[in-house]
């Protein structure tokens, strides 16, 4: 909005008492938000490329002070949206707390498919794509053991290759809203219910799933909430800077989705929402079955108690299915995405993380 039409929107509410104006006001600086407000920046913390396959990127945070800790810790985002929610903005960036107490942090960016991705399975991900990037983790900073950090759907996808992987040498395994038993999906599992729901049928006509229909059905949970519930918060909240900033931050990454490939569609609802074939021990992946006792690795399995997405007993149930010893649940107070970013992220995810992986990478 010009500055000439601010203006004559605030000359326009001087006419009414300063309730109404400040109303008026709310409304001005909303529709700002909504309209000519620049993007927000993201990404901030420094990083260099060492690593491509395909359009699959690995990137080390740099540091600016010799690293603490001797176990690289690489993150595994998900197939779905972009992974720099984990480094939105300073001072609420998972990655640059992380990078900041001396933790060697790499990432593993699954770019952007095209339509010539549409036949990348889940294998290849997890069978091609997560041992090279390992190894080359481990090449890169020199270190013998490796620590991995799965959010969401990656949490789930990391889960399988360590138990397809039992010889690498994995040190720390830490999965966040990751979700392993799909027996009680909630809404998710009416939606995706295969009698009604045709998968093949899907994937057949679309080739790759457009971010769009991912994010209508996530939103579908709790569809008041989640299609009308942000742009009342903003108009109840517009004369608060500091939420306008989280906002926009959140809203610029919900809305910079990517399309699903295909293939890998395909097996993430029919295996696993579909049949549940992951915690039952019947999940085959490139002709190998799954067991997740093959796990041995100290595990953080990080659960939201507001997470409608991964539910707490949808990530707990992995606790019961790995052989590690030194191993940790916790069910934090926060949602699917608040889990990293936001005050209650920066007040207690993080520290969760880095005290967890403090004690482990020595």
């Amino acid at each position: 909005m010009s500055t000439l039409v601010e203006k004559s929107w605030n000359d326009f509410a001087g006419f009414f008492p300063k309730e109404t104006q400040k109303q008026i006001k709310k409304s001005v600086r909303a529709m700002q938000v909504l309209t000519t407000d620049p993007e927000p920046e993201v990404a901030p913390t420094p990083k260099e490329l060492v690593w491509t396959k395909n359009k699959t990127k690995l990137y080390r945070y740099t540091p600016d002070q010799p690293k603490k800790y001797k176990i690289p810790l690489l993150m595994v985002y998900a197939l779905i949206n972009k992974p720099y929610v984990l480094d939105l903005a300073k001072g609420g960036s998972l990655i640059e707390y992380l990078v900041s107490r001396g933790f060697d942090v790499y990432l593993l960016d699954w770019g952007t498919p095209g339509l010539e991705d549409k036949n990348m399975k889940l294998d290849d991900y997890i069978l091609d794509y997560i041992p090279r990037a390992v190894k080359k983790v481990m090449k890169n900073s020199n270190a013998s053991e490796v620590s991995i950090l799965g959010y969401c759907m990656g949490g789930t996808m990391t889960s399988v290759f360590a138990a397809l992987h039992p010889e690498l040498p994995i040190r720390n395994l830490i999965f966040m809203t990751s979700p392993f038993d799909f027996t009680n999906t909630g809404s998710y599992g009416s939606m995706l219910d295969k009698r009604y729901f045709d998968v093949d049928k899907v994937v057949d006509t679309m080739g790759n799933i457009p971010p769009e229909m991912i994010d209508y059905g996530n939103k579908m949970i709790q569809p008041i909430a989640n299609f009308y519930g942000p742009y009342v918060s903003l108009y109840d909240r517009a004369d608060n800077e500091n939420f306008i900033k989280g906002f926009s931050l959140l809203q610029k990454w919900l809305n910079d989705g990517i399309p699903f490939p295909g293939e890998s569609y395909r097996q993430w609802i029919r295996d696993f929402y579909q049949y549940n074939k992951l915690i039952k021990g019947e999940l085959v992946i490139r002709g190998q079955k799954v067991n997740l006792k093959n796990i041995k690795a100290n595990v953080l399995n990080l659960a939201g108690k507001n997470d409608l997405i991964a539910q707490p007993h949808m990530v707990e149930a992995l606790m019961n299915a790995i052989s590690s010893k030194d191993k940790i649940y916790k069910n934090l107070p926060v949602g699917h995405t608040s889990i990293t970013f936001g005050a209650k992220a920066a007040k207690i995810t993080y520290p969760t993380i880095g005290d967890w992986l403090a004690e482990r990478s020595i």
